[in-house]
């Protein structure tokens, strides 16, 4: 595997970026690299799956490619008063990747995951943006922004609560506005013991409702790095890649 730190101008954020990548080294298959987006949660950076967890170590024998970009403490959203990381994480990100390596612009070949911030993050792709993603996964996800709102920081990224829930920033909204035809799978996993618990079983059961395509469990754990480093193994057996990729 190849462990790359790629610097790239976003002309959506109009500033540089980072994102850490992670490439096989062999040849990729005739439609590129199936590639996985792994979020990092709000007081991370590009490299903390690497540094965190054996992500690199789990991936050695898929033929996958990851790409973990920074996006500070933006919620993978286009903020009020900010950045618009929502439009370069899931938009301006794979084109530029595309373009530096081999990677598949298949829906079938992509896949986006994360934690906490990054959890919700993925789960947001894959409601807003379903025909770009196969199929999408969050970990401790913070799935009930509305719960969170009061804060200042909150409401600069996403305005004052109405905004918030019909912006395209809810993940309760755009789970109502889906349609099961056509949405990737979703997998969620919340440790029993974490803070963010209660508001992961109200959005499963809120999915579960609606009919979608939902895999959920649940485990003893915490909001802590031990429980999502197992979890991205999970993760990466679940995830639906074609046999022949």
């Amino acid at each position: 595997m190849a462990h790359l730190t790629c610097r790239v101008f976003s002309d959506t954020l109009g500033l540089a970026s980072e994102a850490t990548v992670i490439v096989p080294e062999a040849e990729p298959p005739p439609h590129g690299w199936p590639t996985l987006y792994l979020l990092h949660g709000l007081s991370d950076d590009h490299s903390t799956w690497t540094r965190r967890t054996s992500i690199e170590r789990y991936v050695e024998e898929l033929p996958l490619a990851v790409v973990m970009p920074s996006a500070h403490r933006s919620w993978y959203t286009d903020q009020v008063e900010g950045y618009r990381y929502g439009t370069f994480v899931m938009e301006e990100l794979p084109r530029l990747m595309r373009q530096l390596f081999r990677f598949s612009d298949r829906r079938q070949d992509n896949f986006a995951a994360g934690l906490s911030m990054g959890g919700y993050g993925a789960l947001k792709w894959g409601l807003a943006h379903p025909d770009s993603m196969a199929a999408v996964a969050s970990l401790s996800g913070a799935t009930d922004l509305a719960a969170h709102w009061s804060t200042p920081e909150s409401r600069r990224t996403f305005g004052d609560l109405s905004q918030l829930r019909k912006g395209g920033n809810d993940l309760f909204h755009l789970a109502e506005q889906a349609s099961t035809d056509t949405l990737p799978a979703i997998y969620q996993w919340c440790g029993t013991e974490d803070h963010l618990y209660d508001e992961n079983v109200r959005f499963r059961d809120h999915c579960q409702r609606l009919g979608l395509p939902i895999t959920y469990e649940e485990a003893p754990g915490g909001h802590d790095w031990p429980y999502w480093d197992q979890m991205i193994q999970r993760v990466l057996e679940w995830l639906p890649m074609e046999p022949s990729a």
